[in-house]
């Protein structure tokens, strides 16, 4: 990925000094956390545009989520969760980097040749390097979508010992796809070819999941499960929709990519039953969020692992989806791509059977650039000093919570946008590009969760609070940028595209 330019925005160096005060750290459970001497298991269980509503647990009526509601009854359900990002690349890269928009280094969803997206640089210090450093197993099965294999963003170079899944998040969106990546070898799927659907992703990522925790259950060992699930296309084996057919009607019909140069290379395939597939998918990750849970269980590690399930971003309108039928953001306002709360408002559930009550709900507002100090704290490891997160772990474990004096996010798409979030309010800008002073919408979400009131012209000083957040916030990337900061070769090579 020699061609690939280096950003000159700098953060989270890891140096020499770094990596000897990584070593150093003491690996031990967090002293009110109740492990068994030594670190807990971290599972993180990543959805893929999964919306608020999605979940039984949180109001969905349509599909059952057994599983993941059985979850939230034995763990803590949080109302008051963000995702990184309102796409998948960024929201991932504010998880690792512990940074929201305004300052990580992925903020979009860049491709890059030959298979990924724009690498994260190796210099940056992610949550996976701090947990490996100190002595955790790492692996991450799924979607990764923050650098190809061999670029500096390969999960490889990334912290992780293990990987297997997609690198690419665009050829991610097929489901038969025609290869996989284990580490840095291409699994060819011979089962899909020419036009075959032999080899379903989520299954066979799943069986790897699996064989993983059951190699390292003598270890602490951090599993990322990014799954692709719900994300489209739309499709699922005949096995998962046989209980499903004829169950949401009328029906919905999506005519897609099925043949032809582009086939299997991100297009999604058509589908005559939209409503029941998307029931079948969300089904299977409930089946597969049982299954890791039953397999923790069946190995007496229950008790030491905290499980934490969660999405990147609101539910799609992509490939036939039809987020309005199953009602996948809830109360909220918007979609995937939105900085409105439906697009990144998401489910959030952590879970730890004995350390953790059951049974419990937290409103502590908390965003995807949290999980870096949380998981810090709860090893023993010193968080970067820049980070913007805050640690939750006294929420989960029944301390004093610090809380955030507010939450920034910034969307390089439609237009530009921001939005901030600062107690009960929230603002939101929108069409930036041209105009970086364009006006701030401004919501009590407290009286007003689904954004349908702006109340700007009312409380000119709370907008002005947020528009001073929002130019705060914001660092200029040389990579990721509104178009009021582009140069006239950006623009140019923009209107190419």
């Amino acid at each position: 990925m020699n061609n690939i330019p280096k950003p000159g925005l700098e953060h989270l160096a890891l140096s020499g000094l770094g990596l000897l005060v990584l070593a150093s750290c003491q690996t031990k459970t967090h002293p009110s956390a109740g492990g068994k001497g030594s670190n807990p298991n971290i599972v993180f269980i990543l959805a893929d545009d999964l919306g608020y509503g999605d979940l039984g647990c949180y109001g969905q009526k349509h599909i059952p989520t057994p599983n993941i509601d059985q979850l939230a009854r034995e763990g803590m359900l949080f109302t008051s969760h963000y995702a990184g990002s309102t796409v998948c690349a960024p929201s991932r890269s504010s998880l690792f980097t512990g940074l929201h928009t305004g300052h990580t280094f992925i903020r979009g969803n860049r491709g890059v040749e030959p298979e990924g997206q724009y690498p994260l640089k190796a210099e940056i210090l992610t949550l996976a390097e701090v947990l490996k450093a100190s002595g955790y197993v790492t692996g991450v099965f799924g979607k990764w979508g923050l650098g190809p294999v061999g670029s500096e963003g390969d999960p490889n170079r990334q912290g992780f010992d293990t990987f297997f899944g997609y690198a690419c998040q665009t050829l991610a969106h097929n489901y038969y796809p025609g290869h996989l990546w284990q580490n840095q070898e291409k699994i060819v799927l011979d089962e899909n070819y020419p036009d075959q659907k032999g080899a379903y992703a989520p299954i066979r990522i799943h069986e790897q999941a699996l064989s993983f925790i059951r190699d390292h259950k003598d270890t602490s060992f951090f599993l990322f499960y990014p799954t692709t699930i719900p994300h489209a296309e739309l499709i699922a084996p005949d096995s998962c929709m046989d209980k499903f057919r004829g169950m949401f009607l009328p029906e919905k019909s999506y005519q897609g990519t099925d043949s032809g140069e582009r086939f299997r290379k991100g297009p999604y395939a058509s589908q005559e039953e939209c409503h029941a597939t998307f029931a079948a998918m969300i089904s299977l990750l409930d089946q597969q969020v049982g299954e890791i849970r039953a397999m923790l269980k069946e190995l007496g590690l229950a008790e030491n692992t905290l499980i934490v399930f969660t999405s990147d971003n609101g539910p799609h309108r992509e490939g036939g989806a039809d987020p309005d039928y199953f009602d996948s953001n809830g109360p909220f306002t918007g979609y995937k791509r939105d900085l409105y709360e439906g697009g990144i408002r998401v489910p959030m559930i952590a879970a730890w059977p004995g350390t953790i009550p059951a049974q419990s709900t937290s409103q502590h507002v908390s965003a995807f650039w949290d999980f870096y100090p949380t998981f810090c704290e709860l090893v023993g490891a010193q968080a970067p000093s820049d980070v913007d997160g805050i640690s939750f772990l006294p929420e989960l474990i029944g301390g004093k919570q610090e809380q955030h004096d507010f939450l920034y996010w910034e969307f390089h798409e439609q237009g530009g946008k921001q939005a901030v979030r600062l107690g009960k309010w929230k603002g939101i800008r929108r069409n930036m590009d041209r105009n970086p002073e364009a006006p701030v919408e401004l919501y009590n979400l407290e009286i007003d969760p689904g954004e349908e009131q702006n109340c700007a012209e009312v409380h000119p000083e709370i907008v002005a609070e947020m528009v001073r957040i929002m130019k705060d916030e914001h660092q200029t990337s040389e990579v990721f940028r509104f178009g009021y900061e582009k140069n006239e070769f950006e623009k140019e090579s923009d209107r190419i595209k």
